[in-house]
């Protein structure tokens, strides 16, 4: 719970190994945690457990002004429309995973979509704190944990 007593909600955006573990773990640090999965192909088979609620849109996520808002897949298609999604809503924050030493495609694909540069700044890029994540549950620690970092006015690190 945050401190005025709502549910702290973590929406993950698309299925990714990422994604799995961000709500696995979000779950246990109190978020509410959602996936957002646009493309019904991308979960084939019987559903895997993925936190609390599983959504095709941001819409039915019920974003709010406590939401972090995480895409998990910088190479998607969907990018573009899912992002300037998220900027419309009272998200709290919204980030999308990359690495920071390669040219961020979600920058193109909002400014094709007339997003100003105010707004695509809002975008964080990359996310989590800087542990040297390498696997999928490396970055999902490293995210959540920027995010209790940032959502608690902490700088993160060991940085007290």
């Amino acid at each position: 719970m945050s401190d005025d007593g709502r549910a702290r909600r973590l929406v993950a955006v698309f299925t990714s190994p990422t994604a799995e573990i961000l709500l696995r773990f979000g779950v246990e640090l109190g978020f509410q945690s959602v996936l957002v999965e646009p493309d019904p192909t991308k979960l084939m088979g019987a559903p895997r457990p993925h936190g609390d609620l599983f959504v095709h849109d941001l819409a039915a996520a019920e974003v709010d002004d406590g939401t972090d808002v995480v895409l998990t897949d910088h190479h998607r298609p969907e990018i573009g429309d899912v992002l300037k999604e998220a900027l419309a809503s009272p998200a709290r924050w919204v980030g999308i995973v990359g690495n920071p030493k390669v040219e961020p495609p979600h920058v193109a694909a909002l400014r094709k979509l007339g997003i100003g540069d105010d707004d695509i700044a809002r975008v964080h890029r990359p996310i989590g704190l800087n542990i040297g994540s390498r696997t999928p549950a490396e970055i999902a620690v490293a995210i959540l944990a920027g995010l209790i970092a940032d959502r608690n006015g902490r700088p993160g690190g060991f940085e007290f």
